[in-house]
């Protein structure tokens, strides 16, 4: 049997036949499909070539390869017009073929690729998310003393939490994420054995929540009720206590748990339900009292800034950072006292660390817990040991601390009985009279010759206390006795401040009045030339030309005008001296009186008390 009959016998054929009769319709569409060229490669009419596998040689030659050949790996021989290649497929089909080898070569599961971040991409990343989460951790069970077996799967889930930020960028599917239940997952692996994981997993958590993304409050929101609902507190508490900033990945991890902690608050709600957890706000006071030396390190006086934005957010904070069992106030007075003898590095991370005590003290005193708390604690000493130091070091905290005294006795009648008891008048005089050219000859030879130039904020501050003492200190009664806790000598001793030395006080409030008023007839005047301005931006503006230092101003004369005959005929006077009259200090008061908040307590108080002091004004 020869080599033909062999093949014929395995059904190849010896010759190219004529095609069968077809129906006319398919050989229609056969012609559409291949109107550039066949799929199938096809010879010239009439070409008597056979087809089908060469013969083998005759005996005698050299042997060689035997049936079919192969099509060549790459022919660049194509025909004339470039459609054909070694294996009978056109151009086109060979670059489909390629582009699918190469997306083969690629992870099957990866979905960064895809163009479009929609919800079905949603869908597939995070049924690959919840996948790698349960491999990993089938895994390491199974092998637990063997890690060589699950550090893939640990890789695989670390590139898998790190995908997910490109959510940042599409904050319309947070609540989708939340509800895939993807949220309450990633929360999870914060408890991770691996600080690695939880660390990828904290700082994935810190882009989606950070205040640069766009989302509106009710994304956000579906995000951040899932990540509390998910005990997200409770488990960065525990990773606070497992990580070592002595370690650098550790240190960054514990830095974006913080910023996670600041995103939250940036809602009065969060807020409120953050100073809820106890154990977390125990751990930032330990950390922002934790010694480091020499300098203060990012982490603690990042602490710090927290806890200042906490009670800055929310009133409830306040009374919870200032109750027995925190007992923030105290804390925070000790760390600020070491800066009453020297100043923190400008620019450095420590001087931002004093700023934000200064800062939380301040809010703490707002509450009236927290009043109490700091005269406890001696706050008012503190205080007046810092503004009292003469030393040219320290003087950075003075600004601060006399803010502090401000608001601390404000709306006090407790703290500012303790500041005259404490004799706070002298030094909150001296300072007040201090760079006057009218200030006696004593106290230049006190400080040297080194005057204190007080900023816009100091007088606006000292105006403060001042106002606050006049309005809450109680007066002398014809009942009072010695055995009495307030006999109304301390009142008498600040109107005294005032008559003292010639009136020198009480000058000098007028000279600041006119400072004041003239800044401030100056922008009306501005505001009166221009056409629409709004009633808000126009007010805004009288306010900052020193509006408020004005009306405090006429409020302290008031007080002294009702109380002191002496004080009343001197303001009288130097009113004159500009064609003044207490009618000028009356439309002050008339106007801050009608800017008073009625619908609360403390606004009906102040409202009541600007009414009985215009009675002596008229």
């Amino acid at each position: 049997m020869n080599v033909d009959e062999l093949f014929q016998k395995a059904g190849v054929p010896s010759k190219r036949k004529l095609d069968p009769i077809r129906d006319p319709n398919e050989i229609y569409k056969s012609a559409k499909l291949s109107s550039n060229g066949s799929r199938h490669a096809q010879v010239e009419d009439g070409d008597d070539i056979e087809a089908g596998p060469a013969p083998p040689p005759e005996d005698g030659e050299d042997d060689g390869d035997y049936g079919p050949s192969a099509p060549p790996v790459e022919d660049d021989g194509d025909d004339e017009e470039g459609r054909f290649f070694g294996g009978g497929i056109t151009a086109q089909e060979k670059e489909i073929l390629d582009f699918m080898d190469s997306n083969t070569a690629a992870p099957a599961d990866d979905l960064l690729t895809t163009d479009k971040i929609d919800l079905s991409w949603l869908k597939k990343t995070a049924l690959n998310f919840e996948k790698r989460i349960t491999r990993n951790a089938e895994l390491r069970a199974r092998h637990e003393d063997d890690p060589s077996k699950f550090i893939d799967s640990e890789a695989d889930l670390d590139a898998s939490i790190k995908a997910l930020s490109i959510l940042s960028e599409h904050p319309e599917l947070y609540a989708d994420f939340a509800r895939l239940g993807c949220v309450s997952s990633l929360v999870s692996l914060l408890a991770h054995e691996n600080t690695d994981i939880a660390i990828d997993a904290v700082e994935i958590i810190n882009e989606l929540t950070d205040e640069d993304v766009a989302a509106s409050d009710e994304q956000f929101s579906s995000l951040t009720d899932a990540l509390l609902e998910a005990d997200l507190l409770g488990l960065l508490v525990s990773n606070f206590s497992r990580l070592d900033e002595q370690q650098e990945a550790d240190r960054t991890g514990v830095y974006h748990a913080l910023s996670i902690i600041e995103n939250l608050c940036s809602r009065r709600e969060t807020a409120d339900q953050i100073g809820k957890h106890t154990e977390l706000l125990e751990w930032l006071l330990s950390r922002a009292k934790k010694s480091e030396s020499p300098i203060v390190s990012q982490n603690k006086q990042y602490a710090a800034e927290i806890l200042a934005i906490m009670v800055q957010s929310s009133p409830a904070n306040r009374r919870r950072l200032a109750s027995d069992e925190l007992n923030a106030v105290d804390t925070l007075l000790t760390l600020i006292a070491p800066y009453r003898r020297r100043d923190p590095e400008r620019g450095s991370f420590e001087e931002e660390y004093m700023e934000n005590l200064f800062e939380c003290l301040t809010c703490l005193v707002d509450d009236p817990l927290g009043k109490s708390k700091f005269v406890e604690a001696e706050g008012v000493e503190l205080c007046l040991l810092i503004l009292s130091s003469a030393d040219i070091k320290g003087k950075l905290s003075k600004p601060a601390c006399l803010r502090l005294l401000d608001h601390a006795a404000s709306f006090s009648s407790e703290v500012c009985l303790k500041i005259v008891e404490a004799g706070g008048l002298k030094t909150l005089f001296t300072l007040f009279m201090s760079g006057d050219k009218s200030s006696d000859k004593d106290n230049k030879k006190k400080n040297k010759g080194k005057t204190t130039t007080l900023s816009k904020q100091d007088i606006e501050h000292l105006l403060g206390i001042f106002a606050s003492m006049l309005r809450h200190l109680p007066a002398a009664t014809a009942t009072a006795t010695a055995d009495d806790s307030t006999t109304g000598a301390e009142r008498i001793r600040l109107l005294a401040k005032f008559v003292e030395k010639n009136y020198a006080k009480t000058s000098k409030l007028i000279r600041l009045r006119r400072e004041y008023a003239a800044r401030v007839n100056q922008v009306e005047e501005a505001i009166k030339a221009e056409e629409d301005l709004d009633e808000d931006e126009a007010f805004s503006r009288r306010m900052d030309a020193g509006l408020f230092c004005l009306q405090t101003i006429d409020v302290i004369l008031a007080w002294l005008i009702a109380e002191d005959t002496g004080c009343r005929a001197k303001i009288r006077e130097l009113l004159k001296d500009r064609d003044e009259d207490f009618g000028t200090l009356a439309r002050t008061l008339r106007e801050q009186m009608a800017g008073v908040d009625g619908e609360t307590e403390e606004g009906r108080d102040t409202g009541e008390m600007l009414k009985a002091l215009l009675e002596f004004l008229e």
